[in-house]
């Protein structure tokens, strides 16, 4: 990966966000997106050139991105780790039968396990980790302060009917979230991270699921601990991906005015309500109308919430595709490939003059497709279209990344929608489909405004409103994309 940095920077992006590099189980193919952690302070072999050297190799990738001013960003996960141990399943549990222990059903207590060795076989001899003499760094779960049954829910998969952040994670199984003993554990390994390996941010993976106020515990401490080492601007944000995003957002994120503590939580969070309102609008499937209506309903139900930043809008990583979404931004009609194209930069030129965090997804750049499926939206590059900087996506996007790093409006401003109107009389915001969604960016004396057409046929001649304070009769705008 060191010989695409450049890549990557001249694009325009400004940091990376790593999938997970820590340690998964060997012996389980089922973890190829890394999210079945077994090791939560060591590098995944698996990625290095030699796996002995894992950590140092992750090190070196961290420290050469450094040189090329990328921060570095891991994904990390708290709720879980890979599949450590089976169940020992009571007869009647066919559903724990038929996965052969892998996962069970829903039961009121912990059930007894048995833990795997570093071959992957359940051990009937392995039923308290504790126990195992000199386990395998294969097997089982490190660092050794995690080895402990009382850490571990031990009772299978969401009942359906009740709580479903409360039960194991498929075949990964979930940790006691709530336990201080294991929250003071996790905060020190993931601290040790950090300063092995000198990361600038962690992105949380589920979030939600998370019990006994960790992730307000967590960001805190991952944000003093940092600033303990030097670092002053260590960036948390989480991942809550549910039907009621934003709610649960402003639950997870900062801190609310009302509550009494003095610690503020995680910085931010993946912004999954614009990906849902947007997405939709530069499709030509909703209007305009719909994104204003996110935002006026973020800003209700966030009256109260500050981040660590102050508004946490302005901090939300905001994206069009990412690997759980199951559909990249990019559709190829098989009859005309290129036919919606332009709603690719269309809807990245919006997110880049948004406020929050922009992310492109990787791929997004060399104009990758598909839907349905993991393996339709974690295509490798190296296995497909390669690293194109001739690439029509990677032109374009990084024509919109200039105009994003040379407008500093774009990045810090005061943000209003603006309404439009065809008769310069009467003014409103699109609330037809294909309409057209425009909004200004201000800081200080300078407005930026966006105007986005998402009618992929039709031109549309329209007035827009912008301040009357920072413009006069008779100036102009100039066109900067």
């Amino acid at each position: 990966m060191q010989q695409q940095l450049t890549y990557i920077r001249q694009l325009g992006a400004g940091a990376i966000w790593l999938s997970p590099v820590l340690k998964n189980f060997s012996f389980d193919p089922g973890t190829y997106h890394g999210y079945g952690i077994h090791n939560f302070i060591s590098a995944k072999p698996r990625f290095a050139d030699n796996p002995a050297t894992a950590d140092i190799e992750l090190r070196e990738l961290v420290d050469a991105a450094h040189q090329q001013d990328l921060l570095v960003i891991f994904d990390i996960v708290l709720n879980h780790t890979g599949n450590a141990f089976a169940y020992q399943c009571d007869p009647t549990d066919q559903f724990c039968i038929s996965n052969q222990g892998a996962q069970a059903s829903f039961h009121g207590s912990p059930q007894p396990v048995q833990w795997r060795d570093q071959t992957g076989a359940a051990r009937p001899d392995f039923p308290d980790v504790a126990a195992i003499a000199n386990p395998s760094p294969d097997a089982v779960v490190w660092p050794s302060e995690l080895q402990q049954n009382q850490f571990f829910r031990r009772q299978g998969t969401p009942d359906g009917n009740g709580d479903d952040t409360v039960g194991d994670f498929s075949v990964l199984k979930q940790l006691m979230t709530a336990d201080p003993d294991l929250q003071r554990f996790l905060i020190r390994a993931y601290q040790y991270v950090i300063a092995r390996f000198d990361i600038d941010g962690y992105r949380i993976d589920t979030l939600r699921y998370l019990k006994g106020d960790l992730p307000r515990l967590f960001g805190n401490s991952m944000r003093e601990f940092a600033l303990s080492i030097g670092k002053k601007n260590f960036f948390t944000f989480g991942e809550v991906f549910d039907a009621n995003a934003e709610q649960d957002i402003a639950t997870f994120v900062g801190r609310n005015t009302s509550d009494q503590s003095d610690m503020v939580g995680v910085d931010a969070a993946l912004d999954y309500p614009l990906f849902n309102s947007l997405k939709p609008v530069v499709k030509g499937f909703a209007p305009p109308s719909a994104v204003v209506g996110m935002y006026q309903n973020r800003k209700n139900v966030e009256a109260d919430v500050l981040s660590s930043h102050g508004d946490a809008t302005r901090y939300f990583v905001t994206f069009l595709d990412n690997h759980d979404v199951k559909q990249r931004i990019r559709y190829v009609d098989p009859a005309n490939p290129t036919q919606f194209d332009d709603q690719v930069t269309l809807g990245l030129a919006c997110l880049y003059s948004l406020p929050g965090i922009p992310c492109l997804y990787y791929g997004t750049e060399q104009g990758l497709h598909g839907a349905g499926s993991d393996p339709a939206v974690r295509e490798a590059l190296w296995g497909g279209p390669g690293f194109d900087e001739q690439s029509d996506f990677y032109q374009h996007i990084q024509q919109i990344a200039t105009v994003r790093a040379q407008q500093s409006a774009l990045r810090y401003g005061r943000f209003y929608f603006r309404p439009l109107s065809g008769d310069g009389v009467t003014f409103g915001v699109s609330g037809f489909p294909q309409g057209v969604i425009a909004f200004s960016r201000i800081l200080n004396d300078q407005e930026v405004v966006v105007a986005a057409n998402t009618n992929p046929t039709q031109a549309q001649q329209l007035d827009v409103i912008v301040e009357i304070l920072l413009s006069a009769e008779g100036d102009a705008f100039n066109v900067l994309i």
